[in-house]
C-alpha cells in the first residue's frame, strides 16, 4: 500500500502583500482564524482555519473563498450563483469521500464555504510525484470508491453528475482515503435539459462537448482517470477520445488484462457501449481485486519548496558535462505549467494551470506580481514592448490584456468561446484563435476588434503572421491563409487537427498534424512541396536553425528534417514529445514526457545535458540572453544556463 503520508501538501506560506489575499491571523464571522494558505486560484484562495468556537481543541477547516472582482455583472452575477449552487449541493449530501460543509456566509465582494479541512494531497500530485507506476491494487481501491462515491450521487433524491472527475479532484488523505474534491461545476441532473459544454479534454465524456453530461459521463471520467494513474500518460496532451491508440499494458506491462479490457469499456466513445453505472463499474473492479498484488513503494518529492517561492543556486548553474546541470533557479506555482514564458526586460511572464499570469525577476525567479483569469490559462503570454502590455486567453472566453509595470489590467476582449490559442503581436494588432471557430484580430492599443475571419472548427494554435497575410491551423485539419483584412486567400487541408504553430521558412509554411505529418507548403499558394510521416501525432511546433527543421513528435522523437523534406537524424526521448523545440547558438532545447529538459547538438542530434524534473514538461522553452527557461508539470518554472 502507498503511504501517502509522504505525499501531504506541504504548508504554504501566507501570500502577505497580494493583492486581495486574506493575511494569517484574519478573523472572519468572529469565529474563523486564517493560519494560511492551501491553494490559490484565478476566483480567490482556499486557506486553513482554526476554528475558535472550540478553543480548548485545534479543530481546523479548510475556507473556500470566492473573491469577485470582475466589472461585468453578469460574470459577477454568474460566478455567486455557481458558488452557492456548490454550497448547496455539498450541504445536502452525506458520504465519507465528500467533505462536510459546516457554514456558508458572503461580504461584498467575497462568499465563503466552510468545510471539513483534509490533510493530504491530490492524486494528480501524487502520480507525479511518485517514482515509478503506482501499486495496481491501490489504482483499484482508489477507483472502487469513486465509483462508490458517483453512486451515491447518482442515486440520490435529486441525482448529481460531478462532470468533472479528473485526478486534481480526487484528494488521497493521510490515512489514505479518497476525497473528492471541488463540486464547482456539479449539477442536478435532468435527462430532458440540455447544458453547456464542459469539464476538462481529456477526461471529459464526448456528449459532454455538446452539453449533455449524464452519470455515464463521470464513468468515463473514472475510466479516462484510471488510464493516468495506470499509464503515467496525461490524457490532455492527446486529442480527445484517442485511449484506444494507447494501450495500457504498452505502457506498463505489470496492468493485467482483464483490468485493462475493465478500464477501455469505460472509455468507450458511445455511453450504451460503458458500464451502464457506477456500480456496476465498481463491482467489475471488486471482482478482479483479489488477485492483484502490491509493491515496495518510493518517491522523490519536490525538495521541500512551498508554492510561490524560488530557490536559488550560488554556483549560477554553471555546467559541468558528465555530471549534470543545475537550474540558476526554480520557481513554484500552484499548478502545472503547460505554456512557453515570454521574457520582456527584466521580467519572465508564465502562465499557469492555477489561472493566473505570474511576473517574475528574470535575473532572481522572485515573484513581483500575479493577475488571476476567471478559468484556466492555457494561452502562452506575448508581450508587446511599445505598449507595455502582455496578452494571453484564458478558458474563461477572455483575451487578456495586462500592464507589465503593475499587473493591472488595460482591457480585456470577449470571444464566444475559450482561447487556447497563443496570441500573435504584429502590425498593431493581437491576432489571436477562439474555440468558437474565429481568428481575431484586435487593435493592441485599444482592444477593439477590427475584424474576425469565420470558420467551421476551433483555432488553438499561435497564428503565424506574415507582411502581407496570416497562416494559421484549425481542429478540423485545414491550414488557412487570410489577408490584413481577414478574407481568404487559400486553404489546405491535411487529414486531422492542427494544434502545431507554422512556422514560416523561405516561403515556405512548415507545421505539423494530429495525422503524423509535418508538411510544407507554398505560403503564397499553398501547394504542397513535401509531406514528412512522423508515426505519431504531431502537436509539437517546428523551429528553423543550422538549414533544418526541427520538430517532436508523440512517437517521442526530435526530428531534423531540411528544407527539402529529408531527414538528417533524430533523436529518440523514448516518451511523447508535446513541447515545441527552440533554437539557440548550434543546440536545439526542448522538453519531453519523461520528465526531462534537453540539450540537443543541432549539428549532430546528440545529447548534450538533460534535466529530470518531478513531473512530464509538456510545456515549451524560451531563450534570453543565454538563458533557458521552461516550465514543468512538477507546478516549477526552471531557469538554466544555455
Amino acid at each position: 500500500m502507498v503511504d501517502t503520508r509522504q505525499f501531504a501538501s506541504e504548508s504554504n506560506k501566507s501570500l502577505l502583500g497580494i493583492e486581495g489575499a486574506l493575511q494569517d491571523n484574519a478573523i472572519l464571522q468572529h469565529r474563523y482564524r486564517i493560519e494560511g494558505v492551501l491553494g490559490v486560484g484565478g476566483m480567490g484562495s482556499v486557506y486553513k482555519a482554526r476554528d475558535m468556537q472550540f478553543p480548548d481543541a485545534k479543530r481546523y477547516v479548510a475556507v473556500k473563498e470566492m473573491l469577485q472582482q470582475s466589472t461585468d455583472p453578469e460574470l459577477r452575477n454568474n460566478a455567486l450563483r455557481n458558488f452557492q449552487r456548490e454550497a448547496n449541493i455539498l450541504a445536502g449530501l452525506s458520504h465519507p469521500a465528500i467533505p462536510t460543509i459546516h457554514d456558508y456566509f458572503s461580504t461584498k465582494e467575497r462568499a465563503y464555504v466552510v468545510m471539513e479541512f483534509i490533510d493530504g494531497s491530490d492524486m494528480d500530485s501524487i502520480i507525479n510525484k511518485f517514482d515509478g507506476f503506482l501499486p495496481i491494487e491501490d489504482a483499484i481501491k482508489w477507483c472502487i470508491t469513486l465509483c462508490d462515491v458517483l453512486d451515491y450521487l447518482h442515486t440520490s433524491e435529486s441525482p448529481i453528475v460531478f462532470r468533472d472527475i479528473k485526478p486534481s479532484n480526487i484528494m488521497i488523505d493521510i490515512r489514505g482515503q479518497v476525497r473528492l474534491i471541488d463540486f464547482g461545476i456539479a449539477k442536478h441532473f435532468d435527462p430532458d435539459t440540455k447544458g453547456t459544454m464542459i469539464g476538462t479534454e481529456g477526461y471529459a465524456a464526448p456528449e459532454s462537448y455538446r452539453g449533455l453530461a449524464t452519470p455515464l459521463s463521470d464513468v468515463f471520467g473514472v475510466g479516462a482517470t484510471m488510464h493516468h494513474i495506470l499509464t503515467r500518460h496525461d490524457p490532455r496532451l492527446d486529442a480527445p477520445f484517442t485511449f484506444a491508440d494507447r494501450p495500457i499494458r504498452e505502457a506498463n506491462p505489470n496492468v493485467p488484462m482483464e483490468l485493462q479490457a475493465i478500464v477501455m469499456k469505460s472509455l468507450a466513445y458511445t455511453p450504451e457501449e460503458r458500464f451502464q453505472s457506477a456500480s456496476e463499474f465498481k463491482a467489475a473492479l471488486e471482482s478482479l481485486l483479489s488477485g492483484v498484488g502490491t509493491r515496495v513503494l518510493s518517491t522523490s518529492g519536490s525538495g521541500g519548496l512551498n508554492a510561490n517561492e524560488t530557490r536559488t543556486w550560488d554556483d549560477g548553474g554553471s555546467l559541468d558535462i558528465g555530471a549534470g546541470i543545475t537550474p540558476r533557479w526554480q520557481f513554484k506555482a500552484e499548478e502545472e505549467i503547460r505554456s512557453t514564458p515570454t521574457v520582456s526586460g527584466k521580467q519572465v511572464f508564465v502562465t499557469v494551470y492555477d489561472n493566473n499570469l505570474y511576473a517574475l525577476d528574470a535575473d532572481t525567479g522572485q515573484l513581483k506580481w500575479k493577475y488571476p483569469a476567471d478559468d484556466v490559462i492555457a494561452s502562452s503570454p506575448v508581450v508587446s514592448e511599445p505598449e507595455n502590455l502582455v496578452v494571453f486567453g484564458s478558458k474563461d472566453r477572455s483575451l487578456y490584456a495586462v500592464d507589465t509595470r503593475t499587473g493591472r489590467i488595460r482591457w480585456t476582449f470577449q470571444a464566444e468561446a475559450p482561447i487556447y490559442s497563443t496570441p500573435n503581436i504584429q502590425h498593431g494588432h493581437v491576432f489571436v484563435g477562439s474555440d468558437d471557430g474565429r481568428l481575431y484580430a484586435i487593435r493592441v492599443n485599444t482592444g477593439r476588434k477590427a475584424w474576425e475571419a469565420s470558420n467551421h472548427d476551433p483555432v488553438r494554435c499561435r497564428p503565424a503572421v506574415m507582411e502581407d497575410r496570416i497562416i494559421y491551423g484549425t481542429m478540423g485539419g485545414d491550414l488557412i491563409a487570410v489577408d490584413l483584412s481577414g478574407q481568404m486567400k487559400w486553404r489546405f487541408t491535411s487529414r486531422k487537427g492542427i494544434i502545431s504553430s507554422p512556422l514560416i521558412q523561405n516561403g515556405l509554411a512548415i507545421f505539423g498534424s494530429l495525422d503524423g505529418n509535418v508538411y510544407a507548403v507554398d505560403a503564397e499558394t499553398s501547394w504542397s512541396v513535401w509531406k514528412f510521416n512522423t508515426n505519431n501525432a504531431v502537436v509539437s511546433s517546428p523551429c528553423f536553425g543550422e538549414d533544418k527543421v526541427y520538430v517532436g513528435s508523440g512517437s517521442g522523437e526530435l526530428f531534423a528534417i531540411d528544407l527539402d523534406g529529408r531527414e538528417k537524424w533524430r533523436f529518440d526521448t523514448e516518451s511523447k514529445i508535446a513541447s515545441s523545440p527552440i533554437y539557440a547558438d548550434g543546440f536545439v532545447y526542448l522538453g519531453a514526457n519523461n520528465n526531462k529538459v534537453y540539450c540537443i547538438e543541432a549539428k549532430s542530434g546528440v545529447e548534450r545535458w538533460s534535466y529530470e524534473t518531478d513531473g512530464i514538461v509538456p510545456g515549451s522553452p524560451t531563450i534570453h540572453d543565454g538563458i533557458v527557461y521552461i516550465g514543468s508539470a512538477d507546478h516549477h518554472l526552471y531557469a538554466f544556463k544555455a
